[in-house]
């Protein structure tokens, strides 16, 4: 059976379907740990005040105590020399002690029953505590599987469309190359020529307003000649750092990334974007930093443009053999079965993965976001 007569469709459809039913199981295991902890917390809080009602208990036991000796004393008291006292006399010093040693009785009695209640929450804060710590054994195991479903098992059926797929790569690079160079030629026409277009009339007004409306008004008009500069100045900047980070080679991939995503963040204002790198910051070499740079590039920026997203996170981690980029926008989302997952943005990300020896995948559904998740082999002697 060739490539295409295989229904990629229904394996998809297995895959989502597992997914779904793992995260699922996850979601549920996790309220499970959830709803533990919040009896932990009500046991605990039950506890304290058992330990404080044993200690009133015991502190009122050890006075009782005191008490019924000094009764027992005067009862012995009263037995010895029985005829120097009154009828009413011997039965009050009966009565007192009776009454004392029944008050003791019942302290000790509640004191036991407090010790008990101690032992029972000791052992279902302990029970509690195992169902907590096996429920994130288990989520963490989980998320373990979803990874590998979402980055390894999604790829069994992108690997059946690649051969067609690479035929349409070839020749979307040449269109690609010719889209790039009118992009740039259209954000420096509209962008930094017109700006500077603009500043050769902005001089020659400064003069004539200093001519007819003196000074200040020349003044005023330079501030606001400067920040004309100031934004042509950005937008040069801006695309120079697209074309190639010059930070990039002088400090590494994690400074440069943290710049062009604060970079990106004012420039678009209305996207909270967050970075967040795990383990330690350490250069890899020029080719792999490229690379993951514009790999963090393109999600981000596909984010921005097709997601309507309000916040966009970024996570790189650098471990000793892999590097993990997860890149995730509460956005839109879409469906990966239609054709916008096989668009040209996503297979020249693919691409270049694979050139690493990678893995990629990306996860979204309708209205749920999307999340690009990529991990790359650390070259030996890195």
């Amino acid at each position: 059976m060739g490539i295409k007569d295989f229904d990629t469709k229904t394996l998809d459809i297995i895959l989502e379907r597992m997914i779904e039913s793992v995260g699922k199981s996850k979601n549920e295991i996790f309220r499970i740990g959830e709803q533990s902890r919040a009896d932990h917390e009500m046991l605990t809080s039950e506890m304290a005040e058992v330990e404080e009602l044993t200690a009133r208990v015991i502190s009122e036991g050890d006075r009782l105590e005191g008490q019924v000796r000094k009764a027992r004393d005067v009862l012995t008291e009263v037995s010895m020399h029985f005829k120097d006292y009154t009828e009413d006399e011997v039965r009050e010093a009966y009565e007192e002690a009776h009454q004392l040693q029944m008050e003791l009785t019942l302290n000790r009695q509640m004191e036991r029953q407090l010790g008990e209640r101690k032992k029972d929450l000791e052992r279902r804060m302990r029970c509690i505590r195992e169902t907590i710590e096996r429920a994130d054994h288990l989520v963490s195991q989980i998320s373990v599987v979803l990874n590998y479903l979402m980055s390894d098992l999604k790829e069994m059926g992108e690997i059946l469309e690649d051969a067609k797929l690479k035929q349409e790569f070839g020749i979307k690079i040449i269109q690609a190359q010719e889209e790039e160079r009118k992009r740039l030629s259209r954000e420096i026409h509209d962008g930094p020529a017109q700006m500077l277009a603009n500043v050769m009339m902005r001089s020659d007004l400064i003069e004539r307003v200093y001519r007819e409306d003196g000074i200040e008004a020349a003044i005023a008009e330079i501030k606001s000649f400067k920040q004309m500069v100031r934004t042509s100045l950005y937008e040069v900047r801006r695309i120079i750092y697209d074309l190639r980070p010059m930070a990039l080679d002088d400090l590494g991939l994690v400074p440069t990334l943290k710049k062009y995503l604060r970079t990106i963040e004012d420039y678009y204002k209305t996207v909270k974007i967050t970075f967040m790198t795990l383990k330690e910051e350490r250069r890899l070499p020029a080719n792999y930093e490229v690379a993951l740079f514009r790999l963090i590039q393109e999600s981000v920026q596909n984010a921005l443009k097709h997601a309507e997203a309000d916040e966009i996170q970024v996570k790189l981690e650098i471990s000793e053999k892999v590097v993990t980029v997860v890149v995730k926008d509460d956005g839109k989302g879409f469906d990966p079965k239609k054709r916008k997952y096989n668009s040209f943005g996503i297979m020249g990300m693919k691409e270049r993965v694979d050139l690493l020896g990678g893995q990629f995948a990306i996860s979204s559904k309708p209205g749920q976001g999307a999340a690009v998740i990529i991990q790359v082999p650390v070259p030996d002697g890195k």
